[in-house]
């Protein structure tokens, strides 16, 4: 089964390392899918999917559908590894 990771970004300086730290902890059960924000080529499946997660800032990360939370350093390589990046099922 393949756990799916969700990244919700602005392509921002904040954003691309979250962004990093994802795509080199990912493992082949992982599969990315990488929202840019700012591109905003479907605006409409943008705003339906921040609504489902309820994302309020960037950067996000949502792992087989769950939100991680926010620390006060972001999104550490630790809630990551929890969330089960970088780990075959």
């Amino acid at each position: 089964m393949k756990r799916k990771i969700e990244v919700f970004t602005a392509g921002c300086a904040v954003c691309t390392p979250i962004v990093e730290l994802v795509q080199s902890m990912s493992c082949g059960s992982c599969e990315i899918k990488i929202y840019d924000l700012s591109r905003q080529e479907d605006s409409e499946f943008f705003t339906e999917k921040l609504k489902q997660y309820n994302v309020m800032s960037v950067p996000t990360v949502v792992v087989n559908g769950k939100k991680l939370i926010l620390t006060d350093g972001g999104i550490t390589r630790e809630q990551l590894s929890q969330a089960g990046l970088g780990q075959l099922n």
